[in-house]
């Protein structure tokens, strides 16, 4: 009887502690919101109604609409006056850094007011973007929630420093997300993230409750965060020659933290694929890339492509720039740009924002 009452004034011990924890979080104010949820046909999605302060770069206040996208609420019914443009794209996109007045989507969406290609419609720019997507997740998401929605135009945004590696099993290493392999002749889809323990667990009706009490609970919240550092990968390209122990400087002059590379950024990419796992992943990009094209242009709408840029690519110190280019043995930073612009040509538009951001810098 006793040992029985010792065990339960220990668990309301553990409970009371816990609860003076979550009372002190929220005086204190400290939380980490977790804004992603688990999801069947993308592997993770954001989640409806999350809101709080992000943190980890600069400081915003963060919500996501009611259908689970970062954006203001749209009626799903397009208006007859409407232009309708679907942005499709990875934390780019997503752009939960900034005020969402101050996102690309949003500044698009004023600027083209008035545009005479408008032809007197109102524009009205849809966000689709999440973090960590790469272009197989957004031809999904195409399929499974942009239609609905009935966009006249497709704006497919690519961060080509980790959207290559993203649509690629071998590259990216997560096995929590889908795939798309070219088997013959043809892009197949590969939703093996579904069959894994981790994921069936937290996809049951016991996982997605403890998921909700995680998401509301400050002490779940700051565990998940200093879980989240501790396996923070560091993501350098095994194929990544400026980060050889005798490449640290430039011309006998220290480097600028901006050319010393970027979180997620495979500097792999500015120069042509040298392996067969980066060839591999570059060929299912551009599959993916005509696929989303085609069945956009199937409906159709009008289909655009815009590539973002990256500090190397952009600094303003045309000496270390051209320091790094002969370090990697190229020309120029843009083979990602210029491949993905042949692939347009003659298909679709394609917007290369480094070049237009190098020759501002």
């Amino acid at each position: 009887m006793s040992r029985n009452r010792n065990v339960l004034l220990v668990c309301v011990g553990l409970l009371l502690g816990l609860m003076v924890c979550e009372i002190g979080l929220r005086v204190a104010d400290i939380s980490y919101p977790i804004f992603s949820r688990i999801d069947g046909d993308l592997g993770a999605s954001l989640r409806p109604q999350a809101e709080g302060w992000w943190k980890t770069e600069g400081e915003n206040y963060v919500r996501i609409n009611t259908a689970g996208l970062r954006d203001r609420e749209h009626v799903l019914l397009k208006p007859s006056n409407v232009l309708r443009v679907a942005v499709l794209g990875d934390s780019f996109a997503e752009a939960v850094q900034v005020p969402i007045e101050d996102t690309f989507w949003a500044v698009m969406e004023r600027e083209i007011r008035g545009c005479p290609a408008v032809m007197g419609r109102d524009p009205e720019v849809v966000n689709f973007g999440v973090s960590g997507y790469g272009t197989a997740q957004e031809l999904i998401m195409l399929r499974s929630r942009v239609w609905a929605y009935s966009p006249d135009v497709v704006l497919l945004t690519i961060t080509p420093t980790n959207d290559i590696r993203n649509n690629s099993r071998v590259l990216e290493k997560d096995e929590r997300r889908p795939y798309f392999v070219w088997e013959s002749g043809q892009l197949v889809e590969d939703t093996s993230f579904r069959n894994l323990m981790g994921f069936r667990l937290r996809y049951s009706t016991v996982g997605q409750f403890v998921a909700r009490i995680r998401d509301s609970s400050r002490m779940f919240q700051l565990l998940n965060e200093a879980i989240r550092r501790v396996r923070q990968p560091s993501r350098q390209s095994p194929s990544d020659p400026s980060r050889s122990d005798d490449a640290e400087r430039a011309d006998q002059h220290e480097e600028p933290a901006w050319l010393q590379g970027e979180v997620g950024l495979d500097m792999a990419t500015y120069m042509e694929p040298q392996d067969s796992a980066w060839k591999a992943a570059w060929k299912v990009t551009e599959e993916l890339i005509k696929q989303i094209h085609a069945e956009v242009e199937s409906r159709g709408k009008v289909f655009m492509v815009a590539t973002v840029s990256s500090g190397p690519q952009v600094g303003p110190d045309q000496a270390a720039r051209r320091a790094l280019e002969r370090r990697l043995g190229v020309t120029d930073l843009f083979y990602s740009e210029s491949r993905i612009r042949t692939l347009g040509e003659n298909r679709f538009e394609v917007l290369a924002l480094g070049p237009l951001f190098q020759a501002h810098a």
